[in-house]
């Protein structure tokens, strides 16, 4: 093997950085994970149980094994978005979302033991149907009004 400096392989080759991290906004992130669960529509996956009754503490540890949030660490595009782990925690943080609505995505109290991947999905649209403003609009919209 022949060593070659950055300049010489750029005379003879394309050149392209290590890919980096892509940012995705909060309805990129939502959707894609949606999409994960649409592969499979019928697939059963394992809830959550009283995410509601948890203290903060314990709540964001909760995961399950194929659970709707371990398809979306399954994703490998997610996991370089950054997504670290399968935990609700982790979910809440990753993909901006309020506790109620997480919670009507993945707790048991809705769906029993488990939960279809297309229920799950369609819990995940609604959540990007209500996408919430952003600081700056709900500014404008305070001083504008």
């Amino acid at each position: 093997m022949k060593h070659q400096t950055l300049e010489q392989l750029q005379n003879i080759a394309e050149i392209e950085p290590a890919c980096s991290q892509r940012i995705m906004l909060r309805g990129e992130r939502l959707q894609r994970w949606a999409q994960d669960l649409e592969r499979s529509p019928h697939r059963r996956l394992a809830t959550l149980y009283q995410t509601e009754h948890q203290p903060a503490c314990v709540t964001a540890l909760m995961r399950s094994d194929n659970s709707p949030l371990t398809v979306a660490f399954e994703d490998p595009i997610l996991r370089a978005a950054g997504l670290q782990n399968d935990t609700y925690g982790e979910t809440k943080r990753f993909f901006e979302l309020a506790d109620e609505e997480l919670h009507d995505i993945i707790c048991y109290c809705h769906f029993g033991a488990t939960v279809s991947a297309s229920a799950a999905a369609r819990h995940i649209r609604a959540a990007v149907a209500t996408e919430r403003p952003g600081l700056f609009a709900r500014l404008r919209a305070i001083f504008l009004a």
